[in-house]
């Protein structure tokens, strides 16, 4: 065979894989996933790595990520069909439904709550109860952290009256890290943070005191009832993204910062992240994503009586664990 006609087979075969390969994306079913805020936080790391790693597409999907204003916006577009899936956390459907958005928690991506109580040790804070009197910083007074930091005051003998909450946006993190604020309904990433400007972090789970949730996937009821394998396809993916980052937090994190590259030159930062997350989030579940429905029924519970939402509605309009592997 002369050097012609071998570099001609050679051209046909790339050309051959080059169409392969498009005709493999041409066959990806285009999906939107509406997150709470910037993907490149690392709260969304087990839908990044599972993007990276390409879990996605073993699922047939090719997802595209939009950052909505929040968790309630997320369930709002969500439930008025204007994308199939969006991320929340496991409180969000009991705080919607009652409004009239049909929308379920399809997997919960932890088995403890998303948010913790991060004090200053050095501001003489050394327990929930001594913050009466004192300043606690939170995201907003209409997200779950917020809600879960007033939990952890009832359980320990306070009225929110009884604290001075500031509530400064996705930034709060950073009167804490400058220590203008002894307290910070906080999140692993933030603590992380803190720590890292020089304070002397004490953490005090959430569940201690309040059983809230982790992150959740949502599904409006439409898109669980006439697709409901896609639902279990983006479940799976996810689902796999977070046990990359439980079973071997240091690989996850080079997938992270692949597929985040913000994050380059800050290994360290992101494997000590994922850390937390497995320590205070991740951890707890039989079967991860799975949902437990007595967590979910104490939790509305409390919303109700605290007048967060004015009704309480069937459990089973909240959740399913449906689309949960191995149950």
């Amino acid at each position: 065979m002369s050097t012609t006609q071998r570099m001609a087979l050679a051209i046909a075969g790339m050309a051959l894989s080059l169409g392969t390969a498009a005709s493999h994306a041409q066959d990806l079913r285009s999906v939107t996933y509406l997150l709470p805020a910037p993907p490149a936080l690392p709260a969304f790391a087990p839908w990044m790595v599972a993007q990276q790693r390409g879990y996605y597409a073993k699922e047939g999907l090719n997802v595209t990520f939009v950052t909505a204003k929040g968790g309630a916006d997320v369930a709002k577009q969500v439930g008025a069909g204007n994308a199939p899936l969006g991320g929340g956390v496991g409180d969000t459907p009991i705080i919607v439904r009652a409004n009239g958005i049909p929308i379920k928690a399809v997997a919960v991506l932890g088995g403890a709550s998303f948010m913790h109580l991060a004090l200053d040790k050095d501001s003489g804070i050394q327990s929930v109860a001594q913050l009466k009197g004192k300043t606690a910083g939170a995201m907003s007074y209409s997200d779950t952290t917020y809600f879960a930091l007033l939990g952890m005051l009832k359980a320990n003998g306070l009225d929110k009256s009884d604290v001075d909450i500031q509530a400064s946006g996705p930034a709060v993190w950073k009167l804490f890290a400058d220590r203008k604020i002894p307290a910070l309904a906080s999140i692993p990433e933030w603590s992380v943070n803190a720590e890292l400007a020089g304070v002397n972090v004490e953490i005090i789970p959430a569940d201690k005191y309040f059983k809230s949730m982790a992150q959740a996937i949502l599904a409006s009821d439409e898109t669980i009832e006439k697709d409901p394998e896609l639902v279990r396809g983006f479940v799976r993916a996810t689902l796999k993204g977070l046990e990359d980052i439980i079973n071997d937090p240091a690989s996850a994190t080079k997938a992270y910062i692949e597929a985040v590259p913000t994050y380059q030159g800050k290994e360290d930062y992101v494997e000590r992240v994922f850390k937390l997350y497995n320590e205070l989030v991740y951890a707890g579940q039989k079967h991860p994503g799975e949902i437990d429905p007595e967590r979910l029924s104490a939790l509305q519970n409390f919303y109700v009586k605290e007048g967060i939402v004015n009704k309480a509605v069937p459990l089973d309009e909240l959740y399913t664990n449906t689309f949960i592997p191995g149950r």
